[in-house]
């Protein structure tokens, strides 16, 4: 591993979420096991969505489309730790950390435009009930996963691109177990003031814009759910929002954690920990959250799993 451009760089060394050998195996088995349940639980109510026509409406559309990104965003770097956990190597390739550290990006920030998404879903279906299947058409459906997906890849690509022309350091380990883009770039000798301007807009604008945009469309449900005269009607109304809210908490209240703290105090362990959180502990709940606390998904689950 030689000092220098980017170019001359072979490998990165992933140092991983504990350096002690006894607790690799209870590591590799713990994250296994939440890899496991996350895709069969995301891959479940993809088919569950998609074979029951009782489920063919905008809201389980983009539960689909979560679903689908919380496989993809899982699967970017729980298989490479896995994989390094049993070779007990650390190593990952100068290309791999950047691919790795691309598709990172593209889904964190997806994961974000969709949840923005399903709360202006939730928002027109409490809101404006009467005119919800006439704004939410499958035209428009179709062109707001398709923007967010545009979006997220072009800042991915944005960001990557700029790491590519960085200096590395000779010491190219990485407190991680995964290549995340604040950590690479504290292994840099040149300047990275440009790339952190990039990395605190995009996270302040992609990140902050979807939030803020939740909030409000919140704001606006609280409201509506106030003036409803029955308790039954608030809690009915209250109940098709819930499952969303906790997702939203859990993903924001971590992730942004991790992106807005400076990098000068912010302890390596902490970072990991926290993006365990939002990286795998999210999206293996996902499934759970909303066929737990969702009629129509347990209902479409007994009648998928029945056949």
């Amino acid at each position: 591993m030689k000092p220098g451009n980017g170019t001359h760089i072979s490998e990165f060394l992933l140092l991983g979420l504990s350096q002690a050998l006894e607790q690799q195996s209870l590591i590799f088995g713990l994250f296994l096991s939440m890899y496991l349940v996350t895709v069969f639980g995301n891959l479940l109510i993809i088919l569950v969505v998609s074979s029951d026509s009782h489920l063919h409406t905008p809201m389980y559309f983009f539960l689909s489309n979560l679903s689908l990104v919380d496989i993809c965003f899982t699967s970017t770097t729980i298989p490479k730790m896995l994989v390094n956990i049993q070779t007990q190597s650390k190593a990952i390739t100068y290309e791999g950390c950047i691919t790795q550290m691309y598709f990172y990006i593209l889904f964190a920030v997806l994961d974000s435009f969709i949840l923005t998404v399903m709360a202006y879903d939730r928002f027109v279906a409490i809101c404006h009930p009467l005119h919800y299947m006439v704004i939410m058409n499958p035209q428009l459906c179709g062109l707001l996963v398709l923007v967010s997906w545009s979006m997220s890849v072009l800042n991915s690509l944005l960001e990557s691109l700029m790491v590519l022309g960085l200096h590395f350091c000779s010491d190219l380990e990485i407190p991680h177990f995964f290549c995340e883009l604040n950590q690479l770039l504290q292994l840099v000798c040149s300047d990275t003031f440009l790339n952190n301007i990039v990395m605190y807009f995009s996270a302040g604008l992609l990140g902050g814009g979807p939030l803020a945009g939740i909030l409000y469309s919140y704001s606006k449900i609280l409201s509506s759910i106030h003036g409803i005269p029955s308790a039954q009607g608030k809690y009915k109304a209250f109940s098709t929002c819930a499952s969303h809210l906790l997702v939203v908490s859990l993903f924001y209240g971590t992730s942004l954690g991790v992106y807005l703290s400076s990098p000068a105090t912010q302890n390596a362990h902490t970072s990991a920990t926290a993006s365990v959180m939002y990286t795998v502990v999210t999206p293996m709940l996902n499934p759970f959250i909303y066929s737990l606390r969702n009629n129509d998904i347990k209902r479409a689950l007994q009648r998928f799993l029945g056949r």
